[in-house]
């Protein structure tokens, strides 16, 4: 019997499908590589967050909040389908054709894979993408589907996209030098795109909205201005922490600015890390946790989850739910009276009680999966944290196992979040339980 078993009879009902006036307008603010320890209210003593914070003091703020995976593309995949991304074949970050070929996966999400933006559009709801993608397009992959196709009524990407927007470079990375005629710096990316979710927002009051708002200045390497610079520069600091603690401020200040755009209306704002943080600083940026970006140790695919919604989602710590990106499909399904399509079998649960305010309780594990084979997945380079290449979460054990069935570890995440005490050993029932189950779903994915 696991864990869950006994925890089951506390589960929450279904709640009912939300009425039409009580349908809220929907922001998914995913942010890239921000790690579990970066907001002030998760530990960050370096740089202060008071929006996030804000969010967090009048909203709910999880302890346990997952991705899909310790990298970008899966971890968005993960997050669009309510399904694991290797189901779709997505395993790493999507770069070139021959990249993909060497991490074993397609160039570019399939459009027939389950999509919430189109969940939600066939509900009513108007639908935009505005920021980073990392779902297909860019480099030489010229044949991803559009953002229409998802079912999204706008699309704004990035370079990494189908359809980058021109202010923000058709063709030139984030990370390039060469800056395009009116192209908008990068120190500058954020402030545009909240400013193309406002305007979307106000552009269609008539209904209500969803909208992907995927911000991108936490991702190495930091590039801010001058100005942001000289305000949180201290005595001592080294350029890279001045570099990080200006894109942090940046970033944080924008979500300042979503919040205030949205007062006077009913919006669920989700402001959730796409995976963990990579380096410099990843121990600091994980709030001590095993592991980062890259890693299925905690500090990999554990990250800030915070739900705002003022005058309808009473302020709460939420410390005992286990909440995934996995889960918004059914979750936001049902918070927004929208139907799952036909057949759909996810891999998340609706816990939209949760998004409520309320407690909810997983009824099954949760699992991982980074690395394919050791030359396109030899990271992170520090052995401390590079985890074993299979995951699984079930209550409070989780169990990290490679998919050849060596190097068993199991660690009591309620006792133990550090992972720091292997407990395959004491617990050799528990630890063969989850690896039977671990690599049997391995073995399951394409």
């Amino acid at each position: 019997m696991t864990r869950y078993a006994i925890v089951l009879p506390l589960l929450l009902a279904a709640a009912p499908p939300a009425a039409a006036a009580d349908r809220p307008n929907v922001v998914v603010v995913f942010v890239d590589d921000f790690g579990w320890g970066d907001p002030s209210c998760y530990g960050n003593t370096r740089q202060k967050t008071p929006n996030i914070d804000r969010m967090a003091r009048d909203g709910v703020r999880f302890t346990q909040g997952y991705v899909a995976s310790p990298i970008c593309s899966p971890s968005r995949c993960g997050l669009i389908t309510g399904q694991f991304p290797a189901r779709w074949k997505i395993t790493s970050f999507l770069q070139t054709k021959a990249g993909n070929r060497a991490c074993e996966m397609a160039d570019f999400l399939d459009p027939n894979a389950p999509s919430l933006p189109r969940v939600l559009r066939a509900a009513g709801y108007a639908t935009a993408h505005v920021g980073k993608w990392h779902l297909g397009g860019g480099r030489d992959v010229t044949d991803a589907p559009k953002f229409r196709e998802y079912g999204y009524d706008l699309g704004l990407g990035t370079y990494e996209s189908p359809e980058p927007a021109a202010a923000l470079g058709l063709k030139t990375t984030p990370w390039g030098k060469d800056v395009e005629p009116q192209q908008v710096p990068r120190h500058d990316r954020s402030r545009w795109m909240v400013d193309q979710t406002l305007a979307f927002l106000k552009d269609n009051k008539a209904k209500p909205c969803f909208v992907n708002l995927w911000l991108d200045d936490t991702h190495t390497p930091f590039s801010p201005s001058e100005e942001q610079m000289k305000a949180v520069r201290k005595d001592g600091d080294g350029e890279q922490l001045v570099r990080y603690k200006a894109v942090l401020a940046e970033t944080d200040r924008q979500v300042g600015r979503l919040l205030d755009g949205l007062a006077g209306t009913d919006t669920l704002v989700l402001l959730i890390g796409d995976n963990g943080a990579s380096q410099p600083f990843a121990r600091e940026r994980v709030a001590g946790l095993r592991g980062q970006k890259l890693s299925l140790y905690e500090g990999g695919v554990r990250v800030p989850f915070v739900a705002w919604r003022p005058g309808k989602l009473k302020p709460a710590v939420n410390d005992k739910t286990v909440v995934s990106t996995l889960d918004l499909m059914p979750s936001l399904a049902a918070l927004c009276g929208a139907k799952l399509p036909a057949g759909y079998a996810g891999d998340g649960e609706d816990m939209s009680a949760a998004l409520r305010g309320g407690f909810a309780a997983r009824t099954r594990p949760l699992f991982w999966e980074y690395g394919r084979n050791d030359k396109s997945f030899a990271y992170p380079k520090d052995d401390t944290h590079r985890s074993p290449n299979v995951a699984v979460r079930d209550g409070d054990w989780k169990l990290l196992v490679n998919a050849d069935g060596s190097r068993a570890e199991l660690y009591d995440l309620a006792a133990d979040p550090k992972e720091a005490k292997n407990l395959a050993a004491s617990k050799p029932d528990v630890a063969k339980r989850l690896t039977d189950a671990a690599l049997k779903w391995r073995k399951s994915l394409p």
